[in-house]
């Protein structure tokens, strides 16, 4: 319990102190809780001395009024200090982990992680801030309450006390015992929680495909599955308690029932006088209710425990190295834009619960000198994906250099790397947001006519128009409201506002309609505008049109060069055109 407390202070920062406080609080609060009992046994005391006047009882009143008071404003303090820390704190920690989920590589978030980053924010975090803070708090007053009483029970009698001790270290003891289950049992039950979270969110995201081929059955019996699991976890976790409450209760029943006969034994020959008895039958009643109030909350440290284990272990996912200095220079023909040199790259897979590194680049040797285009193409798997993902920095190379106008890219800044570089993909994402802040993201401190005038290259300025509000139309998460070659054009004026000197395109025509196509095709080309282009290429037309041509095949360079150069040898590039020319669309994904 203690090791939970002090997890908490070094996770709360700058509000450590206000917890510290909170703590003080509930001290007193415990303290004075236990006041109005020994008044009482004040009165009691002077009753049977027949030395209780008038004026000591309107004092012992007043006083008992005055206590209750203080009592409820420190009540008021620790919940204020500690329960508004929580959420205080959370909102710091929320920030601080879209800050670390920034600087992650993008593998992490296609390894299964989204079920886990979802229930941490969803599920950890809010248990923490809105369950176990007051909790917390509680369980201070519990813990301060139940030393208070033992202490008053060695006032009365040392032996009754001595008796109190032993039966408490007992309750401890069995307590521990309790918690280790616990701790056992909430790893399983907030593991079982991030599942249901992944299972949640997979079919909600894959509706549309389960619906269209008829698997609402099999896909909605899978999700049952797991909220079956979830019950059964839930269940089983308060099974493998109950035995352990059940053994607490017994202890403090025990115990009570001793600390009564031995106080009436000791009253019966002489050694504790009547008054301490009636003390004493004051006390006994209130000694076990703090610790069993107190273990009776512990399970909730215990879930406490898990989620700051799976908080802990996103924030401890090794970030991105972000520690360069150097500016990108300045541009010069006689510099490539871009270079790969001898680049090898390994994702890691997680084979059987064991994670190996498995190679998917060999050996990348590319240059790109400026305003040039360099097209990659090959079959699904090749790696052109990769290379694109690499030169943004989106993971880091195992071996070998990227260089940006012959600057290494682990020496500069990601946010001046990614200055440097806009990227267009064939699947959009807009936020659920207004048309015009969509576009800007490109350049927040843009002026309203530069929006504009991004949107009128970007072929999307006359359909914005005809929204309901113009620019300042909402459009749904993910642009659910408007079609695919809409959410193209405007993550195109996006861009194009941004006007980094390197584009990355996953060529953004290759599906969508002939309509779309034509204005589509209008935008990329005032975007690539004096740039420099890496496209992943898909339409043939596109690929015509390069500078050089690289084939990838199983994650290595095999025919590289110009359109006429490649189609004079032999190898998959003549192969895909000969096809291409076969049918009514080329097409390499």
């Amino acid at each position: 319990m203690i090791h939970l407390f002090q997890r908490i202070l070094r996770l709360s920062g700058k509000y450590k102190k206000r917890i510290q406080i909170a703590f003080v609080f509930a001290f007193l609060k415990s303290m004075l809780s236990k006041m109005p009992i020994y008044l009482s046994f004040l009165v009691l005391t002077q009753f049977y001395e027949g030395t209780l006047e008038a004026e000591d009882c309107l004092w012992i009143g007043i006083s008992m009024v005055v206590l209750v008071m203080i009592e409820a404003f420190c009540q008021l303090m620790s919940d204020r200090l500690q329960s508004a820390a929580g959420y205080m704190m959370f909102a710091q920690k929320r920030l601080e982990l879209g800050a670390h989920l920034r600087k992650l590589p993008m593998g992490y978030f296609t390894a299964g992680n989204i079920g886990k980053i979802s229930s941490v924010l969803s599920t950890d975090m809010v248990f923490i801030e809105e369950v176990a803070m007051s909790t917390l708090a509680n369980m201070m007053n519990y813990l301060f309450s139940a030393i208070i009483m033992v202490g008053f029970l060695l006032f009365l009698d040392w032996r009754l006390g001595v008796v109190a001790v032993i039966v408490s270290l007992i309750a401890v003891a069995i307590a521990g015992k309790m918690n280790q289950v616990s701790l056992s049992e909430a790893d399983v039950r907030q593991e079982q929680s991030e599942k249901l979270t992944d299972a949640v969110l997979s079919f909600i995201e894959g509706i549309g495909i389960i619906k269209s081929y008829n698997l609402l059955g099999e896909k909605s019996e899978e999700l049952s599955e797991n909220f079956q699991r979830s019950k059964e976890t839930s269940i089983g976790f308060e099974n493998a308690l109950t035995p352990w409450h059940r053994r607490l209760y017994v202890l403090y029943a025990v115990g009570m029932s001793v600390l009564f006969a031995f106080s009436i034994y000791l009253q019966q020959i002489g050694e504790l006088s009547l008054p301490y008895l009636f003390g004493f039958l004051l006390f006994v009643f209130e000694l076990f209710g703090p610790l069993k109030a107190l273990y009776a909350e512990a399970t909730r440290l215990t879930v406490m425990n898990s989620c700051l284990d799976r908080i802990e272990e996103v924030f401890e996912e090794a970030e991105l190295p972000d520690t360069g200095t150097y500016r990108v220079p300045s541009k010069s023909e006689q510099i490539s834009e871009v270079e790969f040199q001898d680049v090898c790259f390994a994702y890691e897979t997680n084979t059987k619960g064991e994670y190996q590194k498995k190679e998917v680049l060999h050996h990348i040797n590319l240059k790109m000198k400026p305003h040039t285009m360099l097209a990659l193409v090959g079959p699904s798997g090749g790696g052109k994906s990769t290379i694109a993902n690499l030169l943004a920095r989106f993971w880091d190379v195992k071996s070998g250099d990227i260089l940006i106008r012959g600057r290494n890219i682990k020496n500069i800044p990601l946010a001046e790397l990614m200055n440097q570089i806009s990227m267009v993909f064939q699947r959009v994402y807009l936020f659920q947001d207004t048309v015009y802040n969509n576009i800007s993201m490109g350049k927040p401190d843009a002026t309203r006519e530069e929006v504009y005038e991004a949107a009128r290259k970007a072929r999307c300025y006359d359909f914005i128009m005809k929204l309901p509000d113009g620019f300042d139309t909402m459009i749904g998460e993910g642009g659910a409201t408007l079609s695919g070659g809409e959410k193209q054009r405007i993550s195109i004026a996006r861009c194009i506002l941004k006007d980094a000197p390197i584009i990355i395109l996953d060529e953004a025509t290759a599906s969508v309609d002939v309509d779309n196509e034509r204005y589509i095709q209008e935008a990329i080309t005032e975007l690539v505008k004096g740039k420099t282009l890496l496209v992943i290429a898909h339409r043939l037309n596109t690929i015509k049109a390069a500078d050089e041509i690289a084939v990838i095949s199983n994650g290595e360079i095999v025919q590289r060069g110009t359109h006429e150069q490649l189609m004079l040898q032999k190898g998959i590039y003549r192969d895909y055109v000969q096809i291409r020319e076969k049918a009514t669309e080329w097409s390499l994904t």
